[in-house]
């Protein structure tokens, strides 16, 4: 379809077919026709062109179980990015995302990842077109302007919805849409371990990938447990807000590493290489020979491991019975566990900085006892954290947060049930 047949489409209202997942329809129809606009002034205005959707994520239950084989509960949100894009025949990938200098990636070069810097978009795009053909998928040039909601270090996952954005264009143009969006996510894993060169899990890029909530089981890593789960959060009165309290980052990347590698230390005190299968009763019986090896941080740690790995399950099950009360009470039981034995809601290197307890602490006085649930989110020890709220709470929520983290800290956001995907 041509730029201005699209542009006329949307004047005419042809995105109210996706009010499921934009509840701003106008709103978003003026994003759209801006996307079109940029990508014309980049490309020209005589090519066919599609538009492409890619969610962002949250974590819901889980927190630092999936690299120990564990179980994690993630929802797709109606934050995305969306790409407007059109095939060409020079072999080439050229993105312009708005705010970002283009890339160009000549898919000739593709085979050797040392031909790409680690921690580029170059070796991201690489990586998946590289993937694609290490699965015999077919791979082309095309031409793409992109634009995102899904904002860079607001802990909703910016990065793996832009791989899966650069998977979900080349599975439609050049696979007609036939490659599963769960292969989509495995190969935009594959790019960002082998190419970009970061060691990351899988949960991320299956959430964007997915859509809706889904649980995976990451017990076997390279063929894991993929089940998405039927309930709105939206029907059942409820949104999520995530609230961004800032902090540094930068410095904490011990802090990230220490947690997988104490729970992974207690594994192979039992011959393990990861927590998973590990019960809380064997664990009891050495708790005093670990304590002198690994201390007692590391026990707790993965005391945490062993009750959130099956508060997943359980959680799950709520959903599976549209049980709002049970899922509520489960994520307030993860967050718990995740302050108090896992402590991941604060960095002791810094401890006069506690964004993250503050959030929490506030969202407890301002929602106690009013059926609502709250927790860190992602990685922890500094960002954001999460909160499931009843529709009618959130303005003066967000008034409270907003007033102490900036205003714009706080995300009110649905579970969008479609992941990657081409409108239109």
């Amino acid at each position: 379809m041509k730029a201005n047949e699209l542009k006329q489409l949307l004047k005419g209202g042809a995105l109210s077919k996706y009010a499921h997942l934009y509840l701003d329809v106008q709103g978003q129809t003026e994003r759209f026709i801006a996307a079109i606009d940029s990508f014309v002034a980049l490309y020209g205005e005589d090519r066919d062109i599609s538009i492409f959707s890619v969610p962002g994520r949250s974590e819901i239950s889980g927190n630092h179980t999936d690299h120990n084989r564990g179980c994690v509960l993630a929802g797709a949100i109606d934050r995305d990015i969306i790409a407007v894009a059109a095939k060409n025949d020079d072999g080439l990938i050229r993105i312009k995302s708005e705010g970002y200098d283009a890339t160009v990636i000549d898919l000739s070069k593709i085979d050797d990842p040392d031909n790409f810097e680690n921690y580029t978009s170059d070796a991201l795009i690489a990586g998946l077109a590289k993937s694609f053909v290490n699965n015999s998928y077919a791979i082309g040039g095309y031409d793409a302007y992109a634009t995102t909601e899904v904002l860079k270090g607001s802990g909703i996952s910016s990065s793996a919805a832009f791989e899966v954005m650069i998977g979900n264009i080349l599975n439609y143009m050049y696979n007609d849409g036939k490659i599963s969006n769960v292969d989509i996510a495995k190969y935009s894993q594959w790019a960002e371990n082998v190419y970009f060169g970061k060691p990351c899990g899988l949960m991320d890029q299956i959430a964007c990938a997915v859509g809706g909530f889904v649980f995976i089981d990451f017990e076997d890593p390279k063929s894991p447990i993929v089940d998405p789960i039927d309930f709105s959060l939206t029907d059942a009165g409820y949104s999520l807000c995530i609230v961004n309290t800032g902090g540094n980052h930068a410095d904490l990347n011990d802090d990230y590493a220490s947690v997988p590698y104490e729970m992974k230390a207690v594994a192979r005190e039992f011959g393990k290489e990861g927590l998973r299968g590990l019960t809380e009763r064997e664990l009891v019986a050495k708790i005093p020979a670990l304590r002198e090896t690994l201390g007692d941080r590391a026990i707790l740690r993965a005391i945490h491991f062993i009750r959130e790995n099956d508060r997943v399950g359980e959680i799950r099950a709520a959903l599976k019975a549209s049980d709002v009360d049970a899922f509520l009470s489960g994520i307030l039981d993860s967050g718990s566990s995740s302050f108090k034995y896992l402590q991941n809601v604060f960095t002791t290197i810094n401890v006069k900085e506690q964004g993250l307890s503050l959030a929490l602490a506030l969202t407890e006085g301002c929602l106690a006892g009013k059926g609502c649930a709250w927790r860190v989110h992602g990685g922890g020890f500094a960002g954001t954290i999460q909160v499931f709220i009843k529709n009618e709470l959130v303005p003066k929520y967000i008034e409270l947060m907003d007033s102490v983290f900036g205003k714009g800290a706080t995300m009110n956001l649905k579970i969008r049930p479609v992941g990657a995907t081409k409108l239109f």
